[in-house]
């Protein structure tokens, strides 16, 4: 895991998505309601503590939402840094479709489903949601600030597939409405960096240090 020194106009962030919620394993949409992680995602935490134990970081960043915040701390505790809760690291708030299945979503609200699976940038979900125009511009704002603040530092943050979703496009240049051909696992390492103006995506998905996680739970 080893990477090239900083320089001083650089910032590196390693991104990890929250561990694994009963929701998540239904297929459930969360958005801004407030989930906990279930006994897996608590041991994936625990593996990606480990996995980062012998790295440096000069922050750490969170969603304040439960599931990521249960994540960071199993972290924090490990690097002994502070957690810094941040809401624009949220998930995108999915409106009237929160607490759906994708089943139950397509099913009951067909036309906003379409615009939904389509990547329409401009679709807002009805009930208070964002579109995906507004999601990524909150994405942006809060990787700048970041940044900004940690010139030439190495910066962990901790928060949603929604938002790595906005992340890998915004390092690997990619379209708001392009279809997604890249994963999001839960826990995940996922690295990119930032010189001077210029993103670039260094090392995405890396899931090894989770192979042992679902075996270390009884009856798995």
């Amino acid at each position: 895991m080893q990477a090239p020194p900083l320089t001083a106009s650089s910032c590196r962030l390693c991104l990890v998505r929250h561990g694994e919620t009963a929701w998540n394993v239904e297929r459930r949409l969360q958005g801004h309601l407030d989930v906990p992680l279930n006994p897996l995602g608590h041991r994936q935490a625990e593996a990606t503590a480990m996995r980062l134990g012998s790295l440096r970081f000069a922050a750490l960043y969170s969603s304040d939402l439960c599931r990521a915040q249960q994540t960071a701390t199993a972290v924090a505790n490990r690097h002994g840094l502070a957690v810094v809760t941040e809401p624009r690291l949220r998930e995108r708030h999915y409106g009237l479709f929160q607490g759906l299945t994708y089943d139950e979503a397509e099913r009951l609200h067909p036309d906003a489903y379409r615009s939904f699976v389509q990547r329409d940038p401009g679709f807002a979900f009805p009930e208070g949601g964002e579109s995906l125009e507004d999601f990524a511009a909150r994405v942006h704002s809060v990787l700048d600030e970041i940044t900004v603040r940690h010139p030439g530092e190495q910066v962990l943050v901790v928060t949603h597939g929604g938002v790595l979703d906005i992340v890998h496009r915004i390092a690997a240049r990619k379209d708001l409405h392009a279809p997604r051909d890249f994963s999001i696992p839960n826990a995940a390492l996922n690295w990119i960096e930032r010189t001077d103006d210029r993103w670039r995506l260094l090392r995405w998905a890396e899931q090894t240090h989770l192979e042992g996680a679902r075996d270390e739970l009884p009856n798995a």
